[in-house]
């Protein structure tokens, strides 16, 4: 699992920072797209993914979720942690 997380984001989105919060705490690598400047990442998450939310974190293609989910990011870092 060395590939960056991805974390779908909007301005003055509290659950968005609080996401960095989490990642930055668990010493994940992320990069941020901004739905409101890549028409195409607003697209993926809403039509291909099915979210409504942001902020919408994707690790790969079968593992995603939206909104404010330190429990995902606990485990996810605890998964990158065992490989």
């Amino acid at each position: 699992m060395s590939e960056t997380v991805t974390v779908y984001s909007k301005p003055n989105c509290v659950q968005c920072t609080g996401t960095y919060r989490f990642l930055d705490n668990a010493g994940i690598e992320y990069r941020v797209v901004d739905l409101n400047e890549t028409p195409s990442a607003l697209e993926y998450v809403t039509e291909d993914l099915g979210y409504s939310q942001a902020p919408v974190v994707v690790v790969d293609d079968h593992n995603h979720w939206s909104g404010l989910r330190p429990d995902k990011i606990a485990a996810l870092a605890a998964a990158m942690k065992t490989t």
